[in-house]
């Protein structure tokens, strides 16, 4: 199964273009769902495509509700009233929650490919970064290596004069790490790819740009870039031809991209058919953060991290123990160092040709000498 991430500018089209897209492979022959929050209508009449409205309300609800019942006794024990499954609105936050729980679904069923129609970016990013960030949380909180000691919490609990952590939280949290891990599955998979959809203006130019760095940071794959309701060429109508003037402008500045011609209205349904979107691209492995050894000749050791777009201004390096921090812009990112430079310290970074090149010193205390 292949799975189809669909995000780009606010009000660029992109609902429009994944529906399309999904339209288009069904079409193809390919067993097609489209995932989305579109509001009834707006994606209806598509032949052989399979849609999966979200529900944040329903899902928010339902897990509010499991959670108090988890949690039980301690509510009884504070004198606290039960809420009722009528009163419970969702919050901030649930739609985010039940397109990443969609997302880890998406798998079930026989389906060639799944079409995801993400939020605007470059707040989607922020949304499939979600699942790594909270399994973290998660591991520093509640480590699962704590519970090999439950036995040891009624005694524990005593000396401190505290109560320890109820059971529950711990097979709690547990669930909900596999839940996140098998999301960030989905999202990590070579068979996951981005497509962008944007409206060529100078703005969307500028969103695309920090989206593409956000991306590339959390190693997802962009599989095409859509110009989105493009005005013809050779118009007689002034006003027409520069605004279709300033629209190739713009996508000169872009590589790679698809160009979808403005119809003259809002497409529905089978009218999806007339955008021509291209069919997604063949499934892509995940481009690698090499450490080089640059040892003999300059006594360090060079990761090189691909940042394509990143600004020089906009970059921030932390080193936390045998973490890094990433920030690009708004987006921030905490990885794992690899084996050779947890051995040494940082020397220095910098970037060129849209890429982050760290550099580490050996450290003496902890490198291996020779002989």
């Amino acid at each position: 199964m292949r799975t189809l991430l669909v995000t780009g500018p606010g009000g660029a089209g992109r609902t429009t273009i994944a529906a399309a897209t999904a339209l288009r492979a069904a079409a193809d022959g390919l067993r097609t769902r489209l995932i989305t929050g579109a509001p009834a209508g707006a994606v209806d009449d598509l032949p052989g495509v399979d849609v999966t409205r979200l529900a944040p309300a329903d899902g928010f609800r339902d897990d509010l509700l499991a959670l108090q019942d988890r949690a039980g006794s301690a509510l009884d024990l504070l004198g606290a009233a039960r809420l009722d499954a009528d009163e419970l609105t969702p919050l901030p936050g649930s739609d985010e929650l039940a397109l990443l729980r969609a997302l880890r679904d998406s798998p079930e069923g026989p389906h060639d490919l799944v079409v995801v129609d993400l939020p605007p970016a470059p707040h989607a990013v922020a949304v499939l970064a979600l699942p790594e960030q909270l399994r973290r949380y998660l591991r520093r909180l509640l480590p699962a290596e704590r519970q090999a000691a439950r036995a040891l919490r009624p005694v524990l609990g005593r000396l401190a004069g505290v109560p320890m952590p109820a059971e529950w939280l711990y097979e709690s949290a547990a669930r909900w790490d596999a839940e996140l891990a098998a999301t960030q599955a989905v999202i990590d998979a070579d068979t996951t790819l981005v497509r962008l959809v944007a409206e060529p203006t100078p703005a969307a130019a500028e969103t695309l740009r920090t989206t593409g760095t956000g991306l590339a940071l959390h190693g997802l794959r962009t599989e095409a870039l859509i110009a989105n309701r493009m005005y013809p060429d050779g118009s007689t109508d002034p006003w027409l031809a520069d605004a279709a003037a300033r629209q190739r402008k713009v996508v000169a500045q872009w590589q790679d991209t698809y160009e979808i011609r403005h119809i003259g209205r809002d497409p529905r349904g089978t009218d999806l058919a007339a955008l021509d979107v291209p069919l997604p691209g063949a499934p892509a492995p995940r481009t690698p953060w090499p450490v080089e050894d640059h040892l003999a000749d300059d006594g360090v050791l060079v990761w090189r991290i691909p940042l394509p777009g990143a600004v020089r201004e906009e970059l921030t390096l932390i080193r936390r123990g045998d973490e890094i921090v990433i920030g690009a812009g708004t987006f921030r990112r905490i990885v794992p160092l690899p084996s050779a430079p947890r051995r040494c310290t940082v020397a220095g970074a910098g970037l060129a040709d849209g890429e982050l090149r760290v550099r580490f010193a050996p450290d003496p205390d902890l490198w291996p000498q020779t002989r």
